[in-house]
């Protein structure tokens, strides 16, 4: 799914919820996967005071998951929903799969930098579901360091719900995606030529194919990509919402300007001779102690994902730190 939440309006965001998923049902589908932080609404919490955060937080069997779980249980659907989880003082930006046997599996944002408020989460998430298939989830910025997605996949994921508010995010880097005009999503049915190329072009679909297809083709696991679409706060959330197989190919694609669902049927016999899996039978976990060593430029989510300042390599100490691990070279 690419839905665009009513800011702080759950029983707005829950009832198109449910209509989704049962238009899903009535198309045969398994799973539907809404995006992240889909009960509330995601770029406003930024500007929310922590008070405010903790009367819109529920807890995993607060009334809203639970709302989603006997629904799931209902259509006989997996359903999946992010949402501001609250667990004791601290809050997290969680996501819940609520399956039709009645579990749920929650995963909290690894990454998490929306609000210093909001703590990260410390662990992976993978379970098993109905359909004879292990799936993870990763929720945003956590699909951008390549190690999450590894690490997923190496506890048995052979799926990954990946849900997201992305696509237009005023980005530090030179080259990466940049604010889209909320006039032209005002604008979106009197001119939606215009949106539809902001969708498409380097702010949105260009910018994820950048790296969503090689999460998927290296690792050898089906990506199910939901996402925001439409204003998010002073943003406008690209959508672009899609599925890709363990090769890295798209299997179907949304860059429509509303709230949209694409459906694909997953051939689980791709699986064990995709390239990703092949590669991982010649790991060689040995020479990778360099993965789990900290080298002191490591910054919080929030101080990393805001910083201006530029990343620089030290070619001195640094890199014979470093170089400790093996050979490592850089400039003279």
């Amino acid at each position: 799914m690419q839905f665009e939440p009513r800011p702080d309006d759950k029983a707005a965001n829950l009832a198109r919820m449910t209509a989704f998923t049962d238009r899903a049902v009535t198309d045969g589908v398994q799973l539907i996967a809404f995006p992240e932080m889909g009960l509330l609404g995601y770029w406003h919490l930024r500007r929310q005071t922590v008070g405010r955060l903790r009367e819109l937080a529920e807890p995993l069997d607060g009334p809203s998951v639970t709302a989603v779980r006997d629904l799931a249980v209902a259509r006989g659907i997996g359903i999946g929903i992010g949402f501001l989880e609250a667990d004791g003082d601290q809050l997290f930006n969680s996501y819940a799969v609520c399956l039709p046997d009645g579990l749920v599996h929650r995963h909290r944002k690894l990454h998490a930098f929306e609000h210093e408020g909001i703590s990260s989460g410390d662990g992976y998430t993978v379970f098993d579901t109905p359909w004879g298939v292990r799936a993870g989830i990763l929720i945003c910025w956590d699909n951008n360091l390549i190690e999450n997605v590894r690490a997923t996949t190496l506890l048995g994921a052979s799926v990954l719900i990946a849900p997201h508010q992305t696509g237009g995010t005023r980005s530090r880097s030179p080259h990466g995606t940049t604010p889209i005009p909320l006039a032209l999503w005002e604008a979106r049915d009197r001119d939606p030529a215009r949106i539809e190329a902001e969708f498409r072009g380097p702010n949105g679909r260009e910018w994820l194919l950048r790296w969503l297809p090689s999460r998927a083709h290296d690792n050898g696991l089906f990506l199910i990509f939901s996402n925001g679409v439409g204003r998010d706060d002073d943003e406008v959330r690209t959508g672009n919402a899609m599925i890709l197989d363990p090769y890295g190919r798209i299997l179907t694609e949304t860059w429509a300007a509303a709230d949209a669902m694409v459906a694909a049927d997953l051939d689980l016999d791709l699986l064990p001779l995709s390239s990703g899996r092949r590669w991982l039978k010649g790991r060689r976990p040995e020479l990778y102690d360099i993965l789990t060593r900290r080298f002191g430029d490591e910054r919080d989510p929030r101080e990393a994902r805001f910083s201006a300042e530029p990343v620089r390599l030290d070619p001195g100490q640094d890199q014979q730190d470093r170089g400790q691990f093996g050979a490592v070279t850089g400039p003279n």
